[in-house]
Parts: C-alpha cells; structure tokens; sequence
C-alpha cells in the first residue's frame, strides 16, 4: 500500500477512523487499489461533552476538507470507539432495572438468579439494578407489564433489561416486554438479544451491563450518525466491534456491549487484512502502552469477556497489554557509575516531556531525577536546556525511541524516525555524567524494556500452542520501531514492521470485515444442527451488507461446554486484490516457502496449484525428549499468487481432487491421520482451498461435519476445478 497525493476524481474510497488514547486518527484509501490518499490526526476528546464522538466528527470533516474528497465517493466508513470501555471505566452507565422472568417450578430460580445486584464495573465504580420480577406461568399481561415497567423508571432506572428462564428456547415473553418499554419510549434489551447460551445469571449479568450503555451509547451513535449524513455521505456507518470485525450502526444500537475493547481490535484487524499475518505476534505499540496479541491460521485469537472479574456472554480478543512503550521514560540510579534501573510504566507524553529524538538540532542538555506525578517513584530522567529560565527551558527525556535511534534500529523511512545528532550527544552527555558507555545506556533501556513485552509474548506464544520456528513479531503502531526490531533480535525471531505504521489501526478500520458471530448449546448436534448454524450466521452478515461472493464462515464445536459456535465475516464489496499486486513467478513464491520453513530451495517442493494458491511441502526432523526421539515431518505453506504467505503447518498432508472427490479426499486424510487419546478420536485439522477461499474446517469432533461444511464450499466450482485438502497432523 503506497501513499500518493490524491486519487483519481471518480474512484471510490473506503474510510477508517481509529480513536487512541492520545489521538483519533482518520485515513482514506482507494477502494480499488487500497493506496492510502490521506491521512489526519486529532486530539482524542475523552473529556468533551460529547465523549470521543467529538474527535471521531472532527477527523472526519478534517480528512474530507484535507483530501478533497466527494461525498458520493465514500463506498465505506467505519470507525473504533473507546466509548464503551471509557463509559464502564468511569462509571458513566445508567441505572438499570431488570424484568426477570419464569414459570413453574423454574420461576423461584429465575427470580433469585435475575437478581444481579449492584454490578462493580472498576474499582470504585458500580452499575446500579433494580429488580422486579413477573411469573409467566400464566400469558403476559399488558397492563401488569407496563405497571411493572412505570415502577422501574420511578425508582430511577434509565434503561431496562430483560431476562427469562430458557429465553434462548423461546424469547417471545422477552421481546413483548422490550416492545412495550420501547413503545412507551424507554430504552430496553433482553437476553436473548445479546446470547443464545443457556447460564440465566450470566446472560442477566451481560443484558444488565448492554441495557447500561445504552443512553450513553445511542447519543455518541446518532450524533455520529448524523455528522455523517450531513457530510453528504450514504455509505452505512459501521463500528469496530471486539473481536476484530465490524457490524452496522442498527446493531451496534442494540448491543453496544459488542464495542468493549474496539480500540485495540482495530489493530488486529490491520495485522489480518493489511499485513497478511498468518501466524505470529502483533505488537501494536504507542507511547505509553503496548496491545500484543496472537494470530493463529490468519485468525486472531478470542476470549470470553469479563467486566470486574465476572464473566459475560460475550467474547473479546484476546489483547493484553504492557506498561512499556515508546515513550516511556528510564529510571535512573546514580553513582560512579550510575545505570538504567527500569523504565516506565510513566511516559514521556503524560509527564509532559518531549522526546530528544523530536528535538529540531542538538541541545546542550543538563540532566535531573523528578518524579512526574504524586505517587511516581523520584528517579524518572528529565532533561533540561542549560541555559534559559526554567519557565522557558524545554523539558525532554530519552525514550526506547530515542535509544533504538540510537543504535541503528529504526529504518529511514519509519515515522520513529529521529534527529541522530541531538540522539547522539543527549546520550553522550548522559554517559559521561553516569561514567557509564552510551551505547550500555541505550541498551540497558532496550533490554529493560524488551523484558516486559517477551514475558507476555512468551505467553502467547505458549497459550496458543504456536510453532516457534513460524512465530514472526510484527509491530504496529507510531512506537513499533522502538521496541520489536530490539525485541525480535533478542528472542531470536524475524520480524517485520508495518507500512504507515502510526496509523495502521486506522488502515484496519478501514479494511475490516463485517463479522457476526452465531452460539448455541446442543448436546450431540446433528449435521443438519451445524449447517443451520452456519446459515444463520451467513444471513446475519448479509443484512448487514456483507456481499455474498465474500462471506467466509467458521464452524467449531466445543464438547466440553457443548457450544456450537459459528463465526461468519464479508467485506461490504469484494475487491479482488489479486489484481492489485503483481503475480510472483512460481520460483519467486518457491523462495518465500522456503525462508519461511528456513530451509533450501532445494528441500522444497509444489504439492500442489490452483489458479488461485501454491501449496509446497518441505522435510524437517522434530526432536521430542530432548532431542532423544527424533521424527521427520513435513510442514506446509500457502502461498496465494501476490506471495502472501496464508496458511503455515508445522507438520501436514494435502490431496488434489475436483469438487465431486472432495469429500473422498477429506476422509480419506482423516483415517491417514486421526489419533485416538483419552478423549477418544481427535481428527486433524482440515483446510480447503476451494476457488479462491481457503476454508477453516478445523474444530470440528468427526469427518462428517467436516464434510458437511465443506459441501457448500465446493457445489457451486466448476466440476473440473482443482479442490485441495490439507490437514494438519497433531504427532
């Protein structure tokens, strides 16, 4: 993705708007080519009347006036929110009163299991409920529900949530009750509006916590909605959702707890669908904070989410983050010699110092120990002018991007770029007066600071069962090239870092996938239970605007909890971004297997071709019992024609069949690769490059829901096309 000066007058573009915790950044791109047009930045509002809404306006009316762009042209417009989390954190929810709901002998449960009580959302903060409860034994009432309802607002509830035993069955009682509050102009939502899963007190719990942000949520939305409009621009506005994919502004009005954590989602989803991770660690890092997370078979990694250490019905990705980034400040212990003791958490941004790296020239600089803020320890760096008053004198610090300047770290054209003069003597002032060598300094800081991020990475790492020979860091972010060129040498890894990386979440905003995710509870599904879940889940998408040739989804069933979970995604228009590269040769995508599996050329072979994906398998030996067994496995890439690797297996087979064998093929890899443990018969993972999908079939409990799935994938390819099966074989 290259940046030119403007587009062509007619072509059409896509819009992205990240907000962050310091800036909300805003960038165009080319809906064909996906160049970047333009990009802007304004201050984050997190303490305007409106909430950050009013950045997300301001960088948008910025962007447009700065890139001259036509309303008509916007195709799509999405944007990451920290409303929701900000509205939790703060405490800046509604009261809420809940309608509980049961019958029969379930109804004294129902009642005790509705009653969710004061809900602690942060430390110090908490979501008030109120509760009533209505025996549906007998038909719903009208009169008696709205009396119900009346007596809610009078005890000051802003909004209304409703939740009745086995609702997820049959939520007929549950929606009536929502019509007649939202008739009478409360705000109001149920259950099982927000899951499908049975567990009555959690799926209170995550109704209570939606009905909450609701007044908050849907002001910041219409507003939003509105500039928009008023802009001229008819695209549907759609909102980061937290786990990486978007949905429109109708759904987010109905369940804005699906906004939790979008910030952070935005750069994941930039790691997916602009850097092509397939597997490895994204590091997005910022000034203050760094989000690392895992993608796995070009999925980011989900987690089930927790409000003051209660568990929700809804799911997040799983991003943690580090107090260490790329201006965070050293702390110093004095002496002869004196050293690097730590650095951070404290960052240079919030302690209002400024980067030496940023400086214009070279400053004669005078050190002292402060501590930034009450609480801070009183050993944190601040360097000073020598000369002038202190009313005038700048205040700066040296940062891990002033110390990977320092050392050759940060490439020419990366926004981290600094002034390696001021770098240079602001360090060798620093060791003279330490007797410390500069380069130690710089060093020191690195290390300090590549400790905290590894432990994390490490974790990820080992979580997520990743291959660490398959394992690239890939950093994000305005700080990525302070911390994971340092970071990655040390751990032993490649890495890579982003293009326009200081607005890279930006870019994953506006590249992002409209994404639904479907869950019900069914002990022993049926094929005909999987398929109507993948259906639904499709339809979902394509009301959102989800365009049909794009729409990818994932089925996986996990027997312990006996969920079915399917995850559908689509783009709002297919771009085929083949068309956009230039096709690498065979031998040129021969060599990229090759790096990637760290082998010779010579080692490597095609599998298999489609007019769409390579597939090459190489030999490797794995060593178990520390290096006593030894075994030779055969890992796998996918490689699409623009080089893009897709798919890493550590260690797998593949068949080649037309659409009409494949079902042959995928049990024939199964019986040839299936183990049996305590649990009985685990199959392999399987994945299908069918047309120009590659199809996730993994998580699945037997080859007939494999093959279930995969019908749809193949019915509609010509019967002389090339289908390949690949599984992914678990010694």
């Amino acid at each position: 993705m290259k940046q030119k000066p403007e587009g062509k007058s007619n072509s059409k573009v896509r819009v992205g708007i990240d907000v962050g915790g310091t800036f909300t950044h805003a960038v165009v791109l080319d809906a064909e080519t996906l160049e970047m047009l333009e990009k802007v930045k304004v201050h984050t509002t997190h303490t305007a009347k409106e909430g950050v809404a009013r950045g997300i306006i301001d960088a948008l009316q910025l962007l447009l006036d700065k890139a001259k762009i036509e309303p008509e042209r916007v195709t799509f417009i999405a944007h990451s929110t920290t409303q929701a989390t900000n509205a939790l954190l703060e405490g800046d929810v509604a009261t809420v009163g809940i309608v509980g709901m049961g019958s029969g002998v379930n109804a004294f449960m129902a009642n005790i299991s509705t009653q969710v009580g004061k809900i602690e959302l942060a430390p110090g903060k908490f979501l008030k409920t109120h509760h009533r409860f209505i025996d549906t034994s007998q038909p719903l009432k009208e009169e008696a529900v709205i009396a119900v309802l009346d007596d809610l607002v009078k005890q000051g509830a802003g909004a209304i949530a409703v939740s009745e035993a086995f609702a997820v069955d049959n939520g007929d009682n549950e929606r009536k009750v929502v019509e007649l509050a939202r008739s009478k102009g409360i705000l109001a939502t149920c259950g099982s509006e927000v899951s499908q899963l049975y567990g009555l007190k959690v799926r209170t719990r995550t109704a209570v916590i939606n009905a909450s942000m609701l007044p908050r949520m849907l002001e910041s939305a219409n507003m939003t909605e509105s500039s928009v409009r008023g802009a001229g621009i008819k695209a549907p506005l759609m909102i980061m959702r937290s786990d990486g994919g978007v949905m429109d502004i109708s759904a987010m009005r109905e369940r804005p707890i699906l906004t939790m954590l979008s910030g952070p989602a935005a750069g994941v989803a930039a790691a997916m669908m602009y850097l092509h991770i397939s597997d490895g660690i994204f590091l997005e890092v910022g000034g203050t904070s760094t989000d690392i997370s895992a993608i796995v078979n070009g999925k980011a990694r989900i987690k089930p989410g927790e409000i003051g250490g209660h568990r929700i019905y809804t799911n997040t990705l799983d991003v943690r983050t580090v107090g260490v980034a790329g201006g965070s400040m050293p702390r110093i212990k004095s002496g002869n010699p004196g050293e690097v003791i730590d650095i951070g958490p404290r960052s240079a941004h919030i302690a209002g110092l400024k980067y030496v790296a940023f400086a214009e020239k070279p400053i004669s600089l005078k050190s002292r120990l402060i501590q930034p803020f009450e609480g801070d320890p009183k050993d944190y760096l601040e360097l000073s002018e020598s000369e002038g008053s202190d009313e005038t004198q700048a205040r700066y610090t040296l940062t891990p991007t002033c110390a990977s300047n320092y050392l050759g770290l940060v490439p020419d054209d990366d926004c981290a770029k600094g002034n390696h003069e001021a770098i240079s003597a602001a360090f060798e002032s620093l060791g003279k007066e330490l007797s410390t060598d500069p380069k130690k300094i710089a060093t020191d800081m690195l290390t300090l600071a590549s400790a905290k991020n590894e432990a994390v990475v490490q974790a990820l790492i080992k979580d997520n069962k990743l291959d660490h020979s398959m394992v690239t860091l890939v950093g994000g972010g305005g700080g990525a090239a302070a911390i994971v060129p340092f970071l990655a040498k040390k751990m032993n890894l490649p890495h890579k870092l982003s293009q326009h990386s200081d607005v890279v979440s930006a870019i994953g905003v506006a590249l992002a996938l409209i994404r639904e995710t479907v869950e019900r509870q069914v002990v022993n599904p049926t094929n005909d239970d999987i398929l109507r879940l993948r259906d639904e889940a499709q339809t979902a998408v394509l009301k959102m605007g989800a365009d049909p040739a794009s729409i990818e989804v994932h089925v996986e069933i996990d027997s312990r909890a006996n969920i079915i979970r399917a995850t559908a995604v689509g783009a709002t228009s297919v771009t085929d971004t083949d068309k956009l590269k230039h096709d690498l040769t065979d031998e040129e995508k021969l060599q990229l297997a090759a790096e990637s599996m760290h082998a010779q050329t010579s080692t490597v072979t095609m599998k298999a071709g489609t007019d769409h994906f390579s597939v090459y398998s190489g030999k490797a030996t794995a060593k178990k019992f520390f290096g006593l067994l030894q075994s030779e496995i055969n890992p796998i890439r996918v490689v699409d024609r623009s080089g893009n690797i897709r798919l890493q297996i550590r260690d797998g087979d593949c068949l080649v069949s037309t659409p009409s064998e494949s079902v042959r093929a995928i049990n024939q890899l199964v019986e040839a690769h299936s183990q049996w443990g305590d649990a009985g018969k685990v199959i392999p993972s399987i994945f299908l490059l069918a047309g120009p999908k590659l199809v996730d079939l993994s998580g699945l409990m037997d080859a007939s829901q494999v093959t279930t799935l995969s019908a749809p994938e193949v019915e509609k390819l010509p019967a002389d096309a090339k289908v390949v099966t690949i599984a992914s074989i678990d010694r």
